[in-house]
C-alpha cells in the first residue's frame, strides 16, 4: 500500500527553498563554499520521445540549480539514454569511471535502473531516485511529485470538463489512455484518476468505452491504441483520460483526423503543445508540475549525499517494492486555459512567445494572455 505524505504548497518549497540557497553563502559562488564535497553528481535522464520535459525542462532547471548550490560545469554531468536502457547503464558505467559520486536517475524501468542502482551502490556512489521511483532499487532517496495527486487532479479535471457543456453528456463515454505498464508513476497517476472515474462507472453515471497502456510512452503507438479503442467503441467518446500531453495530443491528432474536435481530453506536464491545444479547445486540461522545485530539491540533496552530511529534507517513507524510501514530493497544479497566465506564465515556466505562435496568437490574444 502506497504510505501517505505531507503534500508542500508551491509558497512554502519555494520559501523553503530559497532559505536553503541562501544558507549555501549566496551567489552560487564555490569559493564561498569550503565544503562540497568531492566527486561528481551525475544526472541520467531517460529519453525526448515520453516527454519534451526531460529536455527541455529538467536539464535547464537541474543545471541551474547545481550552479545556484556553487558547483561549476566540471562538477555535474546530464546525459540522456534516448530510451534505450543499455544506453543508460553505458552512461552510468561511465560517469562512475569520471569520477562520479552521487546518480541522479531517471529509469526507463525499474529492472534496469535496479541494476544501475545496485551497481552504483557497490562501488561507492549515492543514488537519488529522480522523479520516478525504481521498485526493489538501491536509492537512498526519492524526489517527484505526488503522483496519485497528479492522477487526481487529471480525474477530476475531466469531470469538470464534462460537466462544463451545454448540455452534459447523459453517461458520458471515457477511454482511458495509460502511460507505460513499466513506469511507477504511471500506475500512481492511473490510480489517481480512477480514484475519481471509478465511483462514477460504478454507479452508471460514466461508461468506460476502453483502456490501455501505451508500452514506452510511444507515442506512435498511442495513436494506434487510441485508435483502435475509438473504433471498437463505434466511434464515439465523450472524454479522454490521457496519462501526459504527449499521449493526449496523440489522441486529439485521431479525434481531429474523424472530425471529433472539442472532445475534453486530460493531460500533464503543461508542454507547449499542450497548452496550444488548450488554447484551440481540444484539451480540457493538463498538470503543472513546477520542475525548477524538483530540481532545486534533488540538487540540494545531492549536495548533501556529496558532502556526506545528514540531508535536512522533511522526508516521507514511500514503498519501493521490497523496502521503504525516503522521499520528499512537492505538489502539483491543475492547468486549464483559464488559469494559464496565473500558473506557468506566472512563473515563467512558459513563456508566451512560446505558446503564442502561428494559429494561436490570435487564441492567445483573445484569451488574454497577450
Amino acid at each position: 500500500m502506497r504510505s501517505r505524505s505531507p503534500r508542500m504548497t508551491m509558497a512554502a518549497v519555494t520559501v523553503g527553498l530559497s532559505l536553503l540557497l541562501a544558507g549555501c553563502n549566496g551567489g552560487g559562488k564555490q569559493a564561498d563554499k569550503p565544503n562540497l564535497g568531492k566527486g561528481k553528481i551525475a544526472v541520467l535522464l531517460p529519453d525526448t520521445a515520453s516527454s519534451s520535459r526531460w529536455e527541455n525542462d529538467d536539464r535547464r532547471y537541474l543545471a541551474a540549480a547545481f550552479k545556484a548550490e556553487g558547483l561549476s560545469d566540471s562538477d555535474f554531468t546530464i546525459t540522456n539514454a534516448q530510451g534505450d536502457p543499455g544506453n543508460q547503464q553505458d552512461q552510468a558505467e561511465q560517469a562512475i569511471t569520471n569520477g562520479a559520486s552521487v546518480l541522479l536517475l531517471v529509469n526507463l524501468d525499474s529492472g534496469s535502473g535496479a541494476a544501475i542502482e545496485a551497481n552504483a551502490v557497490r562501488q561507492g556512489l549515492k543514488v537519488i531516485d529522480y522523479d520516478r521511483l525504481t521498485l526493489n532499487g538501491a536509492a537512498s532517496y526519492y524526489v517527484s511529485f505526488d503522483n496519485v495527486l497528479v492522477g487526481k487532479l487529471q480525474g477530476q479535471g475531466l469531470v469538470n470538463c464534462l460537466s462544463a457543456e451545454h448540455p452534459p453528456p447523459a453517461k458520458p463515454a471515457i477511454i482511458e489512455l495509460d502511460g507505460s505498464p513499466d513506469d511507477n508513476n504511471s500506475a500512481e497517476f492511473k490510480q489517481g484518476y480512477d480514484s475519481v472515474l471509478q465511483p462514477l462507472y460504478q454507479s452508471g453515471a460514466y461508461v468506460r468505452a476502453g483502456e490501455q497502456s501505451v508500452p514506452k510512452w510511444d507515442i506512435a503507438q498511442a495513436a494506434t491504441i487510441f485508435e483502435q479503442m475509438l473504433t471498437v467503441a463505434g466511434g464515439k467518446v465523450d472524454g479522454v483520460a490521457a496519462a501526459n500531453d504527449s499521449l493526449a495530443n496523440a489522441a486529439i491528432t485521431i479525434l481531429g483526423d474523424r472530425g471529433l474536435h472539442g472532445v475534453p481530453v486530460t493531460g500533464q506536464d503543461a508542454t507547449i503543445a499542450g497548452l496550444q491545444n488548450m488554447l484551440a479547445g481540444d484539451q480540457c486540461m493538463s498538470v503543472y508540475k513546477p520542475v525548477a522545485l524538483e530540481a532545486n530539491a534533488a540538487a540540494h540533496l545531492a549536495l548533501e549525499l556529496r558532502e556526506g552530511v545528514k540531508p535536512t529534507e522533511k522526508t516521507a517513507p514511500i514503498r519501493a517494492g521490497d523496502h521503504d524510501v525516503p522521499s520528499v514530493l512537492l505538489t502539483p497544479i491543475a492547468v486549464t486555459k483559464a488559469n494559464i497566465k496565473q500558473t506557468v506564465l506566472r512563473d515563467g515556466f512558459r513563456t508566451v512567445e512560446e505558446i503564442c505562435t502561428g494559429r494561436y496568437l490570435a487564441l492567445c490574444r483573445a484569451d488574454g494572455l497577450t
